[in-house]
């Protein structure tokens, strides 16, 4: 049975990190996941996203649809990935180590760690921006400054505390957004700015990118936040409570975004918080929404927080052979990794700010190739069927570097790159097809159909599904070999 908190426990810290949770600390339900991942989404930064397929020429009839398709493709993957979460105990990048080998994950983790950084940087900023406007602070710093302590608090704190702040992002996120939703309409004649232009291939394309690249880029941690509920959830139980909360947050919001920006065009991204700040109307209102912009991106920026602190420690945790560390070392990771993300945000100018969103826009590609090995290898391969104490263990199961998932993730990202349309490159083949950008869907068939086609004559999944006792106080390194 799953253990029951008092309302104490549940704000008290997690001492937890990547070892794998006992039978006995488990609890929660799959409805979790839907509000944590609903009010993780349902926040300024995806506004925006859904407002670039629009400022990028999309007519928002055609983005809108464009960017639920993506929507919903990229939210398959990373409900695939969370689906893992009750069933393994550990957490999403541990569990990779069993397609890459224990020190082989690295790779892919370095650069989800500077996608963290990036995201969780301009998500302060613009964080920072709204609670100045809050407290009427002159100095946006201030803000940046005041927001990264409170995402190092929940962070800290952990596991419960983020999941709390999932649910009332949930609730603030439904009442805001609607609320601006429908000054949008009444404030502007949204009518006029829509179907005005006709169907165009690369631009429709581009918001079915926008939409599946947000979803992915929370596959490498998703995971993380269904570990801890009970081993016999129902897969597909948490698969759809993950998918719905992360597809119908983000899409919301996105559309938001795109008729937002049809109305409104480039002033909008100029100047995303005063805009919905002036959206929302009288001064009390606009503070309202003010907290509404402050919650969301709070939810999302522990989320890159607490993420980025469990990379690191995978990371760093591969060559030394540690599955625990001290909650002193915890909190200092923590900490860390949220002052240097505050750093970038003080620093940066606003050019550096778009030029930052556009590598990361383009170290993305990584997360398609990384998924499609995580994947094919759970679901077709091992079946589901994972040795958790070799993930641990450089000279187990699973080894230090697995060369095959290795060179197909290689040649993923690499096929991508003729088929990329970023800022900072734009591939040949891509400007063969008028600029739509196709890469993520080419980065995921070649890689799984490669990596299937290799490893499925020669893999060797353990040869039971086996739940060996996993002590209450989570001494045992043993987890399901299942």
């Amino acid at each position: 049975m799953p253990v029951q908190h008092t309302p104490g426990e549940r704000l008290s810290m997690e001492t937890r990190t990547i070892e794998v949770i006992p039978d006995a600390e488990r609890h929660g339900t799959p409805r979790s996941q839907f509000t944590l991942w609903f009010g993780a989404n349902m926040q300024i930064t995806a506004i925006v996203d859904g407002a670039l397929s629009v400022v990028f020429g999309a007519d928002a009839l055609w983005a809108i649809p464009a960017l639920l398709i993506g929507n919903l493709l990229g939210g398959i993957v990373m409900a695939l990935h969370s689906a893992q979460g009750p069933r393994l105990g550990v957490p999403q990048m541990i569990s990779s180590r069993a397609q890459f080998g224990v020190h082989g994950a690295v790779l892919p983790l370095l650069l989800v760690i500077l996608m963290y950084l990036g995201f969780a940087a301009t998500g302060s900023v613009l964080a920072g921006q709204a609670l100045s406007e809050m407290l009427h602070i002159d100095n946006t710093d201030a803000g940046i400054l005041i927001f990264g302590a409170l995402t190092a608090v929940v962070a800290v704190t952990g596991y419960r505390l983020i999941h709390i702040a999932g649910r009332i992002a949930t609730v603030v996120g439904v009442l805001g957004l609607g609320y601006l939703l429908v000054r949008l309409f009444t404030q502007y004649d949204v009518g006029a700015h829509v179907g005005n232009k006709g169907f165009e291939t690369a631009t429709f394309l581009l918001a079915v990118g926008l939409g599946a690249g947000w979803q992915l880029t929370f596959g490498p941690y998703v995971a993380d936040y269904s570990r801890y509920l009970p081993r016999d959830t129902s897969m597909r139980a948490t698969f759809w409570s993950t998918f719905a909360g992360s597809v119908i947050g983000s899409q919301w919001a996105m559309t938001l975004g795109a008729l937002t920006a049809a109305v409104a065009g480039k002033t909008f991204l100029s100047d995303q918080v005063g805009f919905l700040g002036d959206l929302a109307g009288p001064a009390v209102l606009a503070v309202l929404i003010y907290l509404v912009i402050v919650v969301g991106k709070l939810t999302v920026n522990c989320l890159n927080a607490y993420g980025g602190f469990m990379s690191m420690l995978t990371t760093v945790t591969a060559f030394d052979g540690r599955s625990r560390i001290s909650a002193a070392a915890r909190a200092a990771y923590i900490v860390g990794f949220t002052a240097v993300s505050m750093v970038i945000a003080l620093a940066a100018s606003d050019d550096f700010l778009n030029n930052f969103k556009n590598f990361v826009l383009l170290i993305l590609m990584v997360f398609t190739p990384w998924s499609a090995i995580n994947l094919v290898d759970y679901y077709l391969i091992s079946r589901e069927r994972v040795d958790i104490p070799a993930l641990y263990d450089p000279d187990g199961r699973y080894g230090r570097w697995n060369v095959t998932a290795l060179t197909c993730y290689v040649v993923g990202v690499a096929v991508q790159i003729p088929f990329l349309a970023t800022k900072l490159y734009t591939g040949a083949i891509t400007k063969r097809l008028d600029g739509a950008d196709i890469s993520w869907i080419v980065g995921l068939v070649v890689t799984a159909a490669l990596y299937w086609l290799w490893v499925r004559r020669t893999a060797n999944p353990p040869a039971e599904t086996v739940h060996p006792a996993v002590t209450e106080a989570g001494d045992d390194a043993t987890a399901p070999v299942g």
